[in-house]
């Protein structure tokens, strides 16, 4: 078992790798810890940071109130899989670009039958290195339906009917840069040039106070050659506000050094493709030579050119019994769904759109998110705007129109929620936020760095302070808020688990004929809310339909040589359908013996039953 040690990070240095046309090349990639030596970057050193929202408030014991580093959620997935033999397969689903395993664990009563043989929800987290929260909460998920089982009944009957795949990290390379060191990047750490300049990576952030993290800079210019100003509704002195280019006598900077000398701070840190524009479903190139063409920044050399996205579309494609999809990210906050590049209704079914939209409404029901819709147009226009924008190569995209499934992108945590009108002005605004900073327990000093005067080595006199980008503007901080953000998108989480569809055996009935033979009549329903197809999943064929066949023992023949032991089940239909929930499929026999029954659905799962027949 592979395994990187966080604490190494602190050791490697920045390499110069290549042109920009390379950026996306592995042929000959070397993972970070073996970069060569590069004596143009040498003093860019990445510096490691230990933060205390790591630390588990106890030892040994789990909790949702610390970001759990890589090695951390690898103790908890070993631990429950021998903690619950019974319930929980953990296995690395692929490598990262840089050699780490990517964990996952199946959940399921392994007694009851095969995962592959019941309905299921995969649950993904931490696509974007910086959107740790979600790790919490599918780690949170997972320990929800371990300890509940046996002790909640609508739990232990998911379990035992339905199969559960949880990937805590999709991307444990950038993650773990993220979780130890001062780098806030995004996605992937493959090396990428940004900024065009020829070199990759060349302009990460530095902690120039040494806090712990890269902020912002503001900077006196004089009066009229600026761009900021000290906000006037702030007494302390401590917000800026934008105000023009030539309108302010400040100017607002990333904390850091110009390290490539191009009058840009931090413009090239390390990576930037975004993993989350890496999917086959409507991908674009990051640049295309007509000019008349859709572009899509982060996109990658080709779609599913990272390892990382590539492991979770090859798992889904082998395992076509799943029905839901929750891959989390932070931080609007929204339960965000597809279409990407059209309104709903201009390019999906209206028998699938009439689900989504259910567990839209359920959703901010559970979560009180300000928002849920599509990604196009919900998303685009949440604070007022009239106009969609598109993103390609974005997972929901490939989740309904691809793969088939109700596929939710969920954006957990929004820092606007927790807060109130505490100086009662009646907006909820950074003063508000402030106010926190100064008063709240728990958060008190977390949240903004008061403005301290360092000399820049470039720009002389400046002050370096501003709000924590890490545990606040992206993640919640640790503690009482990130449990709360965690639990709210975990009900949610539960009401997907609870919508699978689920086929169930409701009567059999032997009738006696005139001519002795016996007539077996087999009553199957559809108990759960979702169809076993989404229209999409059988437009793309995704799903095969469901089969209905009947296995004779010995003493038993069909009456009729030329009768089918396997009939076509087709589709169940769904709480919102007006299709058959419930079919009765039917064979005549001669003889005595024992007749088994089996009923397969992609999505719905299996069920079997065996009926007597007596002469």
């Amino acid at each position: 078992m592979k395994r990187l040690v966080p604490g190494l990070f602190a050791t490697f240095l920045l390499t110069q790798a290549g042109v920009a046309s390379a950026a996306s090349s592995s042929e000959g990639y070397l993972p970070f810890l073996q970069r060569p030596f590069v004596p143009a970057q040498a003093a860019l050193q990445v510096e490691q940071h230990a933060y205390p929202e790591t630390k588990p408030l106890q030892t040994g014991t789990f909790d949702i109130q610390h970001y759990p580093t890589y090695d951390e959620v690898q103790y908890w997935l070993e631990k429950w899989a021998k903690q619950y033999p019974g319930l929980v397969e953990l296995y690395s689903a692929g490598k990262s670009l840089e050699g780490r395993e990517i964990w996952q664990i199946t959940i399921t009563n392994k007694k009851s039958g095969k995962p592959t043989e019941k309905p299921a929800m995969w649950v993904g987290a931490n696509r974007h290195s910086g959107e740790v929260t979600t790790r919490v909460a599918a780690l949170h998920f997972a320990q929800t339906l371990l300890t509940k089982y046996g002790k909640d009944p609508e739990i232990t009957r998911l379990l035992d009917s339905g199969t559960f795949y949880v990937r805590p990290v999709e991307n444990p390379d950038g993650s773990e840069l993220y979780l130890n060191t001062i780098q806030t990047n995004r996605s992937t750490n493959r090396p990428f040039d940004n900024d065009g300049d020829g070199v990759m990576d060349d302009d990460p952030a530095e902690d120039l106070d040494s806090d712990g993290y890269s902020r912002q800079i503001r900077q006196y210019v004089g009066t009229g050659k600026g761009n900021y100003i000290k906000d006037p509704s702030d007494s302390s002195g401590r917000l800026m506000k934008q105000v023009g280019e030539g309108n302010g006598d400040f100017r607002v900077l990333s904390e850091g050094i110009d390290n490539d000398g191009d009058g840009k701070f931090n413009e090239d840190g390390i990576g930037g493709l975004d993993l989350h524009r890496n999917y086959p479903e409507n991908w674009r190139p990051m640049t295309e030579e007509t000019g008349m063409g859709w572009t899509q920044g982060g996109a990658g050399e080709y779609p599913l050119s990272e390892p990382e996205m590539r492991s979770v579309v090859l798992f889904l494609l082998d395992n076509p019994n799943i029905s839901v999809v929750e891959t989390m990210d932070t931080s609007v906050p929204m339960h965000l769904r597809p279409p990407s590049t059209s309104k709903s209704e201009e390019s999906m079914f209206p028998e699938d759109l009439k689900y989504y939209r259910h567990f839209d409404k359920k959703g901010q029901e559970l979560s009180g998110y300000p928002w849920a819709g599509d990604v196009y147009y919900t998303y685009s226009t949440r604070n007022g705007g009239t106009e969609g924008t598109p993103l390609f190569g974005h997972s929901p995209d490939w989740g309904y129109f691809q793969y088939g499934t109700i596929w939710y992108g969920d954006e957990l945590w929004g820092k606007q929620e927790y807060v109130e009108d505490y100086n009662g002005d009646g907006k909820k605004d950074e003063l508000d936020q402030l106010w926190m900073n100064d008063h709240l327990q728990g958060v008190k000093g977390k949240l903004f760095q008061n403005w301290k005067a360092i000399e820049h080595p470039q720009l002389g006199k400046v002050e370096v302070g501003g709000w924590n980008p890490k545990f606040w503007n992206q993640n919640a901080p640790a503690g009482p808020m990130l449990q709360k953000a965690v639990e709210k998108q975990t009900g949610f989480n539960l009401e997907l688990a609870k919508s699978l569809p689920t086929l169930a055996v409701k009567d059999t009935s032997v009738k006696k004929n005139a001519d002795g033979t016996s007539t077996i009549n087999v009553t199957v329903a559809n108990e759960g809310f979702l169809p076993d197809a989404l229209k999409q999943a059988w437009l793309v064929k995704i799903v095969r339909k469901g089969t209905a066949a009947i296995d004779l023992s010995e003493g038993l023949t069909l009456s009729d040589e030329n009768a089918k032991p396997t009939l076509d089940a087709g589709f169940f239909g769904g709480a919102l359908d007006e299709e058959e929930r419930v079919k009765t499929f039917s064979w005549t026999v001669k003889g005595s013996g024992k007749a088994t029954v089996t009923i397969r659905s992609t999505r719905g799962g299996t069920v079997t039953v065996d009926v007597p027949i007596h002469n």
